[in-house]
């Protein structure tokens, strides 16, 4: 049926598919914590960081699509649709993953899903 280079290519091409597959379980499975670095002034743009604090505002932008959170002198930039979904509100604690874009001069997180950002109970200590 297949020629012997064939049947080779084939079992290549499965071969491939299968660790990319494993390897895009695998980096679901644990997250984004271990590629993540604590957010600081000196991070870079697109670095990956981790942010905890109290939400002090959320402004929704004049279209609505997007949300500025204020923490810690820091702003997070998502969609108001995780803000709603998540039922944030001044005076969370939350817990963030995001990717650091200068905007104006000044530093903020760009924060992707809803699955970024995490309510840290009140009892709980704030890390860093």
């Amino acid at each position: 049926m297949f020629e012997r280079q064939e049947r080779l290519a084939i079992l290549l091409l499965v071969g491939v598919a299968i660790a990319v597959i494993s390897g895009h379980l695998v980096l679901t499975y644990i997250g984004k914590q271990p590629f993540a670095r604590p957010f600081s002034a000196s991070s870079s743009d697109g670095e990956l960081v981790h942010a905890e604090g109290q939400i002090d505002q959320i402004t929704i932008t004049k279209e609505g699509d997007y949300a500025l959170i204020k923490m810690n002198n820091t702003t997070l930039f998502t969609q108001s649709q995780h803000v709603r979904t998540l039922g944030l509100q001044k005076g969370d604690r939350v817990s963030v993953y995001g990717i650091v874009q200068t905007y104006h001069g000044k530093k903020e997180l760009v924060v992707d899903t809803a699955g970024d950002i995490r309510r840290i109970p009140a009892d709980t200590p704030l890390q860093g």
